[in-house]
């Protein structure tokens, strides 16, 4: 069964598992928005390091972690080791912008032992900015001189969602900024609950025929992103649900359906507002410059 811990009997006689010395390690093949965000998976099996000393899984990995090779983990002297640190990037929360980040703070290998909790936090700095990133991971082995982490991390402080609200109208654009706002913290249903209410507010301000141009567009979206059937019948539910049946609930999403819903939203937005709001001020800033140079410009085919 997924999640329970089974003890297999040895040819030799004695019994597996962890207290034998033996590291049993767990995969990171979750989402990466349910549990966190992977530093590093492998599909491979782990092999008993003779410096990890005895290890005792805590409880959470027993029940949520499946199996994968190990990389990252605290030693006696308090310092972490992890053999991706070079390839861990993420989008900063202060600078926005995709970078790479160097770990700066690890608690003491003492106070662990002692306290034994099932996450830890860890301090990283964004090497962009230099500005203080908060990451959190689950333990999932006590050693004798080794803390072992899982490779999958939540950000306590996410990078907020952008969006030009340029040409969007005032009503729209406050809906939709706090759906942005609950992808943000990862709140997914009500960021779910949010676009429904942002798609309502874009359907009394476009009109009936707005509306189908809307339903059109997000046609044109699935093929064009080919978006698996399921994640798009729950997109169409949250978004043209009501306007089918009023009293049609808003379907639960996770965080890689949550994921799809935003850059679909996003879309929708952009194309009913933004779009068509910088193609009316370009020709508008061309019009302007055409009535600046007057009308006695000789044309190309008569010149000469």
């Amino acid at each position: 069964m997924p999640g329970r811990n089974i003890r297999r009997p040895r040819r030799d006689g004695r019994r597996d598992g962890n207290r034998d010395g033996h590291n049993e390690s767990f995969s990171s093949g979750h989402n990466a928005s349910h549990l966190g965000k992977t530093m590093h998976t492998s599909t491979a099996d782990a092999h008993p390091d003779p410096r990890s000393g005895n290890m005792d899984t805590t409880r959470y990995t027993q029940q949520f972690e499946p199996r994968t090779s190990m990389s990252l983990y605290i030693d006696s002297a308090s310092h972490l080791h992890h053999d991706q640190e070079k390839n861990l990037v993420l989008t900063c929360p202060h600078c926005l912008t995709v970078s790479h980040i160097t770990p700066a703070a690890v608690p003491r290998f003492e106070d662990l032992q002692l306290y034994r909790p099932n996450q830890v936090g860890l301090v990283y700095m964004c090497d962009a900015c230099h500005s203080p990133i908060f990451l959190r991971f689950t333990v999932r082995a006590y050693g004798s001189s080794r803390i072992e982490l899982s490779p999958q991390f939540t950000e306590v402080e996410r990078a907020r969602e952008r969006f030009n609200f340029t040409y969007v109208p005032e009503d729209v654009e406050r809906v939709f900024r706090e759906a942005l706002n609950c992808y943000t913290h990862g709140a997914f249903n009500a960021f779910a609950s949010m676009s429904r209410r942002t798609m309502q507010a874009m359907f009394g301000d476009l009109g009936e025929a707005g509306r189908l141009r809307l339903f059109d567009e997000l046609n044109a979206v699935r093929d064009l992103a080919d978006i698996q059937p399921d994640i798009f019948a729950k997109m169409k539910s949250v978004l043209f649900g009501a306007e089918l049946d009023p009293t049609s609930p808003v379907p639960l999403l996770d965080g890689y359906e949550a994921g799809i819903l935003l850059e679909v939203a996003k879309d929708l937005v952009y194309e009913a507002y933004v779009r068509k709001g910088k193609l009316q001020q370009a020709i508008l800033v061309r019009r302007f410059f055409l009535d600046e140079t007057g009308t006695d410009i000789t044309p190309l085919s008569s010149a000469g």
